[in-house]
């Protein structure tokens, strides 16, 4: 809310390195819409491996984690939660889903942001969907083991006033047509998180948000190409970003910019990803070598098939093992022990 009051966000110093990133991402989404056209087969397994990783992904952020073997099964709802975890995880699922297939009929407000908490938390004994009763604190483990408030958040009483108040001004930024759209939204994600009107679930809630709000205006790699993976690659720079862009918030004394450059960062890296993917790969077998491949080259230098299967959920195990035996013939990799449990090595690296 802070950023949208009195046009604060407005009078923001913008470089000419942020302004290239702008440029740069109204060209990806213009070339988005050719490749969304043209290779439907690949953007469908694309689409497949980003809804787990994306699951995974922001999960594990916050501290959530099921085990590996668990986590396909359950996005695809083959099997059904077993513990507070898993169903954090499936609730998720759900709302992210549904943005995926109806973020253009849906409106930005407090009753929405509700209903996404709400069914995020739908399968756990804590029921979601209700702002926070009492307030928090963003907390920080310094090096000698202690807790430190990083970021007083808005408190409690307040919280469903400044949301509400958010999404108006967001609204209206919109309307208004004062701003570009990606600066808008990334000062909407601040706001909120520097809100955290929840008692639980803010940094998940923000990231579903953020989907929601790029995909309504027209930015759509995040189907195909996982930004929460990144976001969780990236993690230490997210966390800095955002406590550089939250200093002097309640004063509307903030610099949005460490945050918009992230943002835009973080975006930039996503479409990449899909050119690169998309303009390499000619079918659906071919772009699972392709992922395989690509995790592999970021994987440390020793890694199991079990590290493959967590960087490619939804990857059948015997693709995997054909894809091995593919570059151990082009002497790219090699094999240090025997069976499913081997260790594998890159060669050169």
């Amino acid at each position: 809310m802070r950023s949208f009051e009195f046009g604060y966000y407005l009078e923001q110093p913008i470089s000419q390195s942020l302004l290239m990133t702008v440029r740069a991402l109204g060209e990806f989404r213009g070339r988005q819409a050719l490749y969304q056209q043209q290779s439907p087969e690949i953007l469908e397994t694309l689409r497949r491996v980003a809804l787990i990783q994306s699951v995974e992904s922001s999960n594990r952020i916050e501290g959530v984690i099921v085990a590996a073997e668990r986590l396909e099964p359950l996005v695809n709802k083959k099997v059904k939660p077993r513990d507070r975890s898993e169903a954090e995880v499936t609730g998720y699922r759900d709302v992210l889903a549904e943005i995926h297939t109806r973020a253009n009929r849906m409106t930005l407000s407090p009753s929405l942001i509700l209903d996404f908490h709400r069914r995020m938390f739908a399968k756990t004994p804590e029921k979601g969907g209700s702002w926070k009763e009492k307030d928090n604190a963003i907390l920080e483990i310094v090096s000698d083991g202690r807790q430190v408030v990083r970021f007083r958040p808005v408190s409690a009483v307040g919280a469903p006033e400044f949301t509400k108040k958010l999404c108006e001004l967001y609204h209206r930024a919109l309307d208004e047509r004062s701003a570009e759209p990606l600066l808008t939204i990334a000062s909407f994600v601040l706001d909120f998180e520097c809100i955290h009107p929840f008692w639980d679930g803010n940094g998940r809630m923000g990231r579903l948000l953020t989907l929601l709000l790029l995909y309504q205006a027209g930015y759509e790699v995040a189907r195909y190409i996982s930004l929460e993976r990144i976001i969780e690659d990236s993690k230490e720079t997210y966390y800095e970003a955002l406590q550089k862009s939250s200093g002097g918030w309640h004063e509307g004394r903030h610099d949005l910019r460490p945050w918009w450059d992230y943002f835009l960062g973080t975006l930039v890296g996503a479409y990449k990803e899909f050119e690169e993917r998309v303009g390499t790969i000619t079918s659906a077998r071919g772009a699972k070598r392709e992922m395989l491949q690509n995790a592999i080259r970021r994987l440390p230098g020793r890694f199991r098939i079990a590290d493959l299967q967590r960087a490619c959920p939804g990857i059948s195990y015997p693709t995997i093992k054909r894809a091995l035996a593919d570059l151990k013939r082009k002497k790219e990799i090699r094999c240090l022990g025997k069976g499913r449990n081997a260790e594998w090595e890159r060669i050169g690296s």
